[in-house]
């Protein structure tokens, strides 16, 4: 009621909250800074939020596992609702959850992976992350559980009557729960501060992505030389966007944001994105690109996985959401209309860029008919390949020729050296030869057992 003073519609915002503007200030001036330098400098910062939670919510579990009712909550958090299995909504809400928890189609695991050696082992780093992405999530639900059984045993209500979701969970009903606990402020502000860890850690690699991008696709020397400017540029601009939010109305547009532009268009790319590298780039050619950095074939699970499985369900997934689609709400409020055509609007505008682009590339390709130059958009660029010319092996290594020589990596031209050289020399032999027995033939019946030296 006082921190976001709520209106009573979308479209009333009201006045701006100054203390929610200023939080949003000083959020963006720390990430600002964190990125001044880049990965070289947020990098150290994440030692920090990446870890610090964990300490964090440990704590808070012991906390909770000690009070009266905790055992309560948890058994409300193991026990499985199975109608909920064919909710479509249910499996759409999970997968929106695993992209954005683990980062996938948000661009910041390519922009990450790209300042990793290029034979590093991505293959044991997603095992690994995946499984402590899974791990902490659970592990967090021990966490807010346990204390809102603990709630609700205060309360004498069921836990059911407690438990929120969305934002609610984490900024209503969790804090809600630690007033009631001895010495409160201590354990809120442990909780607050986990979560602008969090917040900040997923806004480092948001903002470092954007950046990157821009660099790499405009890639003028000015930009290159002034990324410090670009990354200020791009701070502003979102301090900017993100004023709307601070307005009495900015919890409406929060959610609408988090329904559609980070659950719709995540599943849709992720999707054209596996059909695009698996059956346009081509399942062999992404298989032996993934060997060559490894050292190692992938295994079979996972080729069968990007293949089919995974392009499967994840159409499965975005059919029976659009199927069982509900709009939103908010406690009681009914969003109107228009505030859903935005939403769809704002999940389709970064999908839409595809297709766009796509046909943009195919009317610039060269060919008589669409099939032509459609054929010719789906190659590979001819410098298609491993940044580093040292890495450019195997398919991607240019023709061995003295002009491409200086193209090869160090050990493989100093070989190609070797061995035009001994070609070379073998040239050389044969040649001294054949001026040998053409002067033996010129000589017709000498005696050449007489002369020392008949080649001579």
């Amino acid at each position: 009621h006082y921190v976001l003073n709520i209106s009573d519609d979308i479209g009333n915002f009201g006045e701006v909250r100054l203390p929610i503007l200023g939080c949003l200030a000083v959020s963006w001036v720390v990430v600002f800074l964190c990125l001044i330098r880049g990965v070289k400098s947020s990098g150290k910062v994440v030692y920090f939020t990446a870890t610090f939670p964990y300490v964090v919510l440990t704590i808070l579990f012991i906390r909770g596992i000690t009070l009266d009712g905790a055992i309560n909550g948890i058994k409300y958090y193991l026990t499985p609702q199975w109608q909920k299995v064919l909710d479509a909504k249910v499996w759409g809400d999970a997968a929106s959850q695993i992209f954005y928890s683990l980062g996938c189609a948000w661009g910041g695991l390519i922009t990450m992976a790209s300042y990793n050696k290029f034979h590093n082992n991505c293959f044991r780093d997603s095992i690994i992350i995946s499984i402590t992405n899974c791990a902490t999530s659970v592990y967090a639900g021990f966490v807010i559980f346990s204390i809102l059984g603990f709630m609700a045993h205060h309360l004498n209500v069921p836990v059911s009557e407690v438990a929120d979701h969305g934002p609610g969970l984490a900024f209503v009903a969790y804090p809600e729960a630690l007033t009631l606990l001895p010495i409160s402020p201590l354990w809120s502000l442990l909780f607050f501060f986990m979560l602008i860890l969090l917040g900040l850690g997923t806004q480092f690699c948001l903002l470092e992505t954007l950046v990157t991008a821009i660099v790499d696709e405009i890639g003028t020397d000015w930009i290159i030389r002034n990324k410090t400017v670009v990354t200020l540029s791009v701070a502003i601009v979102g301090f900017l966007l993100g004023v709307p939010l601070t307005t009495q109305a900015g919890i409406y547009w929060l959610l609408l944001m988090d329904n559609y532009a980070a659950s719709f268009s995540l599943v849709i790319i992720s999707c054209i994105m596996c059909i695009c590298i698996m059956y346009i780039y081509g399942h062999r050619n992404y298989f032996k690109d993934v060997e060559m950095m490894l050292g190692f074939p992938p295994p079979l699970f996972f080729k069968v996985c990007w293949r089919f499985i995974s392009p499967v369900i994840i159409s499965f997934i975005l059919i029976f959401t659009v199927i069982q689609y509900k709009p939103i709400t908010y406690n009681d409020y009914v969003y109107p209309g228009w505030s859903l055509a935005i939403g769809f609007a704002m999940a389709l505008s970064s999908v839409v860029c595809i297709p766009v682009y796509a046909l943009y590339k195919i009317s610039r390709s060269p060919g008589a008919t669409f099939r032509e130059r459609l054929k010719y958009a789906c190659r590979s660029h001819p410098k298609w390949g491993p940044a580093l010319q040292e890495h450019r092996t195997g398919r991607y290594a240019p023709m061995a020729s003295e002009d491409t020589v200086e193209a090869r990596p160090l050990k493989e031209k100093e070989e190609l050296k070797e061995e035009q050289k001994e070609e070379e020399k073998e040239k050389e032999k044969e040649r001294k030869d054949e001026i040998s027995l053409t002067i033996q033939g010129s000589n017709g019946s000498t005696n050449t057992h007489n002369n020392p030296n008949p080649s001579a």
